[in-house]
């Protein structure tokens, strides 16, 4: 492997290992929502806006019946309610109730806190790493 594909493979590794692996707020919603993490991201994206389930199961990456076994969870607990769409009653839209924004703006604010790793970049690094990201997801889409 190239000297560059070396340093692309490390540095993707180590960006996905502070993201997904050492990302103590993944955990701290998860507790503190009482829901797992595919659940905390089902309330955000509904939060955002009603959807339908097949749009929700899309955006989420999931298929259809665990979809249903989210949303199933989220309205037991009174976060979600389903109802028909307007223009075509065989579709079924997802809206987040009172309480559901309030448990998504909950997590929003969790999971927007920097863990202590990007807190305590000396400020020369953060400007960097800012710009980097910055550069890289205006690349990607």
């Amino acid at each position: 492997m190239s000297d560059r594909r070396a340093t692309e493979s490390e540095t993707w590794q180590a960006l996905r290992a502070l993201v997904l692996d050492r990302n103590d707020s993944r955990r701290e919603v998860c507790d503190v929502l009482d829901l797992s993490f595919v659940r905390v991201k089902a309330l955000r994206r509904i939060a955002a806006g009603s959807i339908t389930m097949r749009d929700l199961a899309a955006a989420l990456t999931t298929d259809p019946p665990y979809t249903t076994l989210v949303v199933n969870a989220l309205e037991r607990r009174g976060l979600v309610v389903r109802t028909p769409h307007p223009d075509d009653g065989r579709v079924r839209l997802v809206t987040a109730t009172v309480e559901g924004r309030k448990a998504a703006r909950r997590a929003e604010k969790i999971l927007a806190t920097p863990p202590a790793a990007v807190r305590s970049l000396a400020e020369d690094d953060l400007e960097a790493l800012h710009r980097i990201t910055r550069t890289m997801l205006a690349g990607s889409g």
